[in-house]
């Protein structure tokens, strides 16, 4: 009778550890476990998030050095003064009254190419390039000093005052506005030097 008694009590012990062992989660074990999840989730969105905001910036980058390059490709092998009155205006010709009309550098000074004004942007064809809502080219061109580029010249008022030693300096700052921007931001300038 002992040895029953005594095997009686070990069973239930045994019984009992395993009772222990497989019982559930506690309310403070389950907390943590969410806790931990979230914080998992949350931090593959936040990484989410930034890789799209880069990859927008990314493709506004390479947007915009097109447009710059376009203009680039457009004037690259353009004179400086118009062939046929040379350096007496600076600017459009006053017979030069349409975009195809443009034969020289100092022409494309100060034009604005946007959208919004429906003239552009434009390619190096000189065709508008649909769909490009909210961007815009703007040109600059500048005489620098042959020997240090960051010297500029003012445009002399006589063809004879103009300076001995100069080339022309070709500047297109390209600029991209949403609907919700209130005003155009800056996404890329691009300069270069005319060989001509």
């Amino acid at each position: 009778m002992r040895s029953t008694r005594h095997d009686w009590r070990r069973r239930k012990q045994r019984t009992s550890a395993r009772n222990r062992g497989s019982r559930g989660l506690t309310l403070i074990e389950t907390a943590l476990a969410t806790i931990i999840v979230g914080v998992g989730v949350l931090s593959i969105v936040v990484a989410q998030a930034a890789f799209h905001q880069q990859n927008v910036y990314s493709v506004q980058a390479a947007t915009a050095a097109r447009l710059g390059n376009e203009i680039r490709e457009l004037t690259l092998s353009m004179p400086r003064h118009d062939p046929v009155t040379g350096k007496a205006y600076w600017g459009p010709e006053p017979s030069e009254t349409t975009l195809d009309d443009f034969d020289d550098l100092d022409d494309f000074d100060g034009l604005i190419f946007s959208a919004e004004l429906g003239n552009g942007p434009i390619n190096s064809r000189r065709e508008i390039i649909p769909n490009m809502n909210g961007w815009a080219q703007t040109i600059l061109v500048d005489m620098v000093d042959v020997s240090n580029i960051n010297q500029y010249y003012d445009v002399p008022e006589e063809p004879e005052d103009y300076p001995d030693d100069y080339v022309m300096r070709m500047t297109v700052i390209v600029t991209y506005q949403r609907p919700i921007d209130p005003e155009p931001l800056e996404i890329t300038r691009v300069s270069w030097i005319s060989p001509n």
